[in-house]
């Protein structure tokens, strides 16, 4: 066997301005998860489509991989891809299942954890770690993945990884665009059938969650091999004022209509600009850090929620109580996840890599 060419396994320089707006969209999905606590209806949720943020995220992906991979994955080969994506997304994993485990078992504000029984429990943290979906406990919303609800998209996106090494890489751009269209229709007709996009999490709305990775990830993918990429002067700060106004947009009874175009049309538009704007230098390390702060907090914000959620509905703060909370978790939860980061992440992800090469 030929001895693979290192160079082949270094990252390829990053979108910058991509990176912040990855950042900003992870904060905005801590934001919504926790006010869908407080605002049981959504229309009356200033934030009340931040969970479209996935499906940025989704798009995002699919223009990352393409651009970081389309090129080497011949030369690569389908295992050494699959260890790349394995050391960069499952030590997460495994650290939001930890948190979430711990979460559901001392959350001194609620929850029954005596209700299940100790195989029952210790079966779900291992289908958790795996991201095999298993959607058994009652006190975590039969969730998918009942210790880290977010790892739902982790499952998607591995699957799209899946599809990608063995088929996706190697088609042309004329089937790219059908498969893409074909996946726009299946994300209509979830909407409508629903009347939203927010399915995917539970087992009842599993193949929501296929209809959505789909689209975007292929639509990620047809922008980078079509060359999509606008020239602008939008910035770091503009983009990210266009990107803030689909998930401020208002919740109605047309969520049905206004959240596939979000997603089919406006996102699309966003990566393309974000792809060609220029970044100033002074923002740059604030795009950097976000970029890499991003998947760390999307991945161990989540057993906070939980245990904010108990003390939510049985302590009933006022709005005061709320904002100091709110607000104190938008600084910590950052701070939490870049600990996790440094201390965890990263030193595993390097280890890995280097008993990989040698």
């Amino acid at each position: 066997m030929s001895k693979l060419n290192p160079e082949i396994l270094k990252p390829k320089q990053h979108f910058e301005i991509l990176d912040g707006l990855r950042g900003f969209a992870a904060l905005v999905v801590v934001l919504f998860h926790f006010m869908e606590w407080i605002f049981t209806d959504p229309g009356k949720n200033f934030i009340g489509h931040g969970f479209l943020a996935v499906d940025f995220f989704f798009c995002l992906s699919g223009f990352v991989i393409a651009y970081a991979y389309d090129n080497r994955m011949a030369e690569m080969g389908i295992v050494e891809f699959f260890k790349s994506r394995f050391i960069r997304l499952h030590p997460l994993v495994i650290a939001g299942s930890v948190l979430g485990l711990l979460a559901f078992l001392f959350d001194p504000f609620g929850g029954h954890p005596e209700l299940y029984t100790t195989g029952k429990i210790i079966l779900t943290f291992i289908c958790s770690i795996l991201l095999v979906p298993f959607p058994v406990i009652e006190d975590r919303g039969f969730n998918l993945f009942s210790f880290n609800a977010p790892a739902w998209s982790l499952f998607w996106e591995y699957v799209a990884n899946i599809v990608y090494a063995f088929v996706l890489y190697r088609i042309g751009r004329s089937l790219l665009f059908l498969f893409t269209v074909i996946s726009a229709l299946a994300v209509c007709f979830v909407a409508y059938r629903s009347g939203n996009l927010l399915g995917g999490w539970s087992g009842p709305t599993f193949w929501d969650g296929a209809a959505r990775i789909s689209y975007s990830f292929l639509a990620g993918m047809l922008i980078y091999r079509s060359k999509w990429i606008i020239k602008n002067k939008l910035g770091f700060i503009g983009l990210t004022v266009l990107l803030l106004f689909a998930f401020i947009s208002p919740s109605s009874t047309w969520n049905w209509l206004v959240e596939p175009f979000i997603v089919l049309f406006y996102f699309p538009v966003i990566i393309a600009l974000g792809a060609g704007a220029t970044l100033t230098p002074s923002l740059q390390k604030l795009c950097t850090f976000s970029g890499k702060i991003s998947y760390p907090l999307y991945m161990t914000h989540y057993a906070f929620l939980w245990m904010f959620g108990n003390y939510f509905t049985n302590h009933k703060p006022d709005n005061m109580q709320l904002a100091i909370i709110i607000i104190s978790a938008l600084i910590l939860l950052p701070a939490f996840a870049y600990l996790i980061m440094v201390t965890y992440d990263i030193p595993l992800r390097k280890y890995l890599t280097n008993k990989r090469k040698r």
